[in-house]
């Protein structure tokens, strides 16, 4: 699913428009329409619901729900702002079908001195402003995002919270509705996507509005949002004459003392994604703990019992994982350098692999193209230098991809993947209950084990990925977001296969 600029949105209406022979007005119905059927699945009608519509197609959008709404039997009010110039055909239209049925329900404000008090069991909609937006809000509208925030109601905000942008990360000192839900239309919206937008968007919602797309699908756009079938579309059938050679040979580098377990998760990740075969260089601490704990495995011992010291022969395998659990000791650091410089098949880099390369910068030099990276925030930082806001990160994400022709895997609530071209996946799936030590190995693991059955570096990072956090999706309803562990997502990672095969 592509995610569209504010103009390139702009443009898909006013395509729809003139190519599907639909009215302005009716496009609006659609979209109201789309708002009141969450709004009644939702949300009883015990509870009144407050409208506070602004003067342009989002204020208009709002007139229409609460017109739908009210003859549905909510008890519905709604707000606009006075004296403001500049009102749009779809507003006026809508106000005057809505004064048509009941004068009483809309009132304007003015000033301070007509904001009402909002008592309990009241739902404020924000339909102020959306992307039509362009500039911060100040002034009289500024002071209205204020009172609906301070006022303890729950929100929902009406494409988009009123203050933000669609196309820029909000900074800390933007006046921005906050809103409960977000009801968003036809695609999601790039701010939707990161940890400065949360707090504004809160749980948000894709309505479908009919938008033409095949000129949606025309357009060009480097962002996107995984969704199950651009998955399904990546995904091989297996063959029903094959054997364990046809699915590849993956070789995982990983372990220390006191921290095998990163090594069996990535380990289990790797054999549950459907390698063919898999070898595991662990410590010699790390021997019986792998053999006994995942007899899937073969197992090559490292004369050092604490930490991975030696190397190795890697031209046997398919793909190669490295750096879960490892420590960055000086003898690891040359293992590492050993695998950049000698490596002939797929890479995958976590964890004290990453940690190693910021220890020492000069290894990015050798970094084999189309590698793949997965630090979380921290690691990233580590490689990069800490950002001040989400947007910074994500611009060093995407240069850091482009310079060394590497695949980064930024892991967080949208797992953000950059390619060396430049383009950008969002992913859709995963959950709270996976910020949990071991969930990142088993996602190297599962990575790994893509690789290793040929699909690309990019296919391997979105298919994984996605199901990585379908996995956590599945295991959140077994055992809750708060009781599920790393290796729930192993177990379930057979059923996140079923759901897209």
């Amino acid at each position: 699913m592509k995610i569209l600029s504010t103009q390139q949105i702009r443009d898909a209406d006013r395509f729809t428009i003139e190519h599907d022979k639909i009215s302005s007005h009716d496009l609006m119905e659609r979209a109201a329409g789309a708002c009141c059927n969450w709004i009644e699945e939702y949300i009883g009608k015990d509870q009144a619901i407050w409208i506070f519509c602004g003067p342009g197609n989002n204020g208009g959008d709002g007139l229409a729900i609460a017109r739908i709404l009210f003859k549905s039997g909510y008890t519905v009010k709604v707000w606009t702002l006075g004296n403001v110039k500049g009102k749009s055909e779809d507003f006026l239209k809508n106000e005057s079908l809505l004064l048509e049925i009941d004068p009483s329900l809309i009132k304007e404000l003015h000033s301070e001195n007509d904001f009402p008090f909002i008592p309990e069991n009241v739902l404020l909609v924000d339909a102020l402003f959306g992307t039509g937006l362009s500039k911060r809000t100040e002034g009289f509208p500024a002071q209205v995002i204020s009172y609906m925030n301070e006022s303890g109601a729950g929100i929902i905000s009406i494409d988009l919270p009123s203050g933000m942008f669609a196309d820029k990360l909000p900074s800390n000192d933007q006046l921005i509705i906050k809103a409960k839900h977000t009801l968003s239309f036809q695609l999601p919206k790039f701010s939707f996507l990161f940890p400065s937008g949360y707090s504004f968007v809160g749980e948000w919602h894709i309505l479908k509005i009919g938008l033409n797309q095949k000129y949606i699908d025309s357009l060009s756009c480097v962002l996107n949002f995984l969704t199950q079938d651009e998955i399904k579309a990546i995904i091989k059938p297996r063959r029903k004459f094959s054997h364990k050679g046809n699915y590849g040979h993956a070789f995982l580098i990983s372990g220390s003392k006191g921290k095998m377990g990163a090594a069996v998760m990535a380990a289990a990740g790797c054999i549950r994604s459907g390698a063919g075969l898999l070898s595991v260089q662990v410590p010699g601490c790390g021997l019986e703990i792998m053999q006994t704990t995942l007899p899937e495995a073969m197992v090559l011992a490292d004369k050092n019992e604490n930490y991975v010291a030696e190397e190795m022969d890697t031209s046997a395998f398919n793909a190669i994982g490295i750096g879960p659990g490892t420590g960055t000791s000086e003898e690891f650091k040359g293992v590492l350098e050993s695998v950049l410089k000698n490596a002939s098949c797929p890479l995958v880099l976590d964890a004290d692999a990453l940690n190693s390369l910021s220890h020492n910068p000069n290894l990015l030099e050798i970094l084999p193209s189309n590698s793949i990276l997965t630090p979380h925030v921290k690691e990233f930082d580590r490689l990069t230098g800490k950002s001040e806001s989400d947007f910074q990160r994500h611009e060093k994400q995407k240069a850091f991809s482009k310079k060394h022709g590497v695949i980064v895997i930024l892991k967080g609530a949208h797992t953000c993947i950059t390619t060396p071209d430049g383009t950008v996946y969002f992913n859709s799936t995963g959950n709270s209950g996976m910020a949990k030590g071991g969930c990142g190995d088993v996602l190297t693991g599962i990575l790994l084990g893509l690789l290793a059955q040929g699909y690309s570096p990019v296919d391997s990072a979105q298919l994984g990925v996605f199901l990585h956090g379908m996995a956590g999706d599945i295991a959140k309803e077994h055992y809750t977001e708060y009781a599920m562990t790393a290796m729930d997502l192993v177990d379930c990672l057979g059923e996140a296969f079923r759901e897209i095969v």
